[in-house]
């Protein structure tokens, strides 16, 4: 009996320690890593391309600045890129103006923080003052900021 006792002793002692020992390589909970970020969903994707098409319609500067980063780069099919302040003035004020605009062929790709949808867009609009049409290729990325997604980057491709 007398043996037993140191035996049980030691076995406590282990015990703890590879408890202790296994608990200092934890991180502990914090409200910041409790409040993560809920990942992005097909859903807002789809949303986020809905309302860009639907401010490119109705071109209004507050509406575009609202879904588009600071950073944005927007790719034409005709090679044309322009930054966000450029894009937003083009849509505003360019020869351009859509009057409807269709998406099919639709793929969404999700990655953390960050969507890529790709689509083909078909548009109505007066280009100079003439009926035009146009049907082009196109691959959004977007990317969550502030909790809201905004359009990063967006490169047209003639098909």
């Amino acid at each position: 009996m007398t043996k037993f006792i140191p035996f049980v002793f030691t076995l406590a002692c282990l015990s703890f320690l590879a408890c202790k020992d296994e608990n200092r390589n934890t991180v502990p909970l914090t409200a910041e890593s409790e409040k993560e970020a809920p990942a992005l969903t097909k859903s807002e994707v789809e949303n986020s391309v809905v309302a860009l098409n639907a401010a490119l319609v109705d071109a209004k500067k507050n509406s575009l600045q609202v879904l588009t980063s600071e950073s944005l780069t927007y790719g034409h099919s005709s090679g044309k890129v322009q930054d966000r302040e450029e894009f937003i003035d083009d849509v505003i004020n360019g020869p351009f103006d859509f009057l409807s605009i269709d998406t099919s062929d639709e793929s969404i790709h999700i990655s953390g923080e960050t969507a890529i949808a790709r689509h083909v867009f078909s548009a109505k609009g007066m280009n100079n003052g003439k009926s035009a049409d146009v049907h082009i290729g196109v691959i959004l990325v977007f990317q969550k900021q502030n909790d809201k997604l905004h359009l990063l980057a967006r490169q047209a491709y003639k098909l």
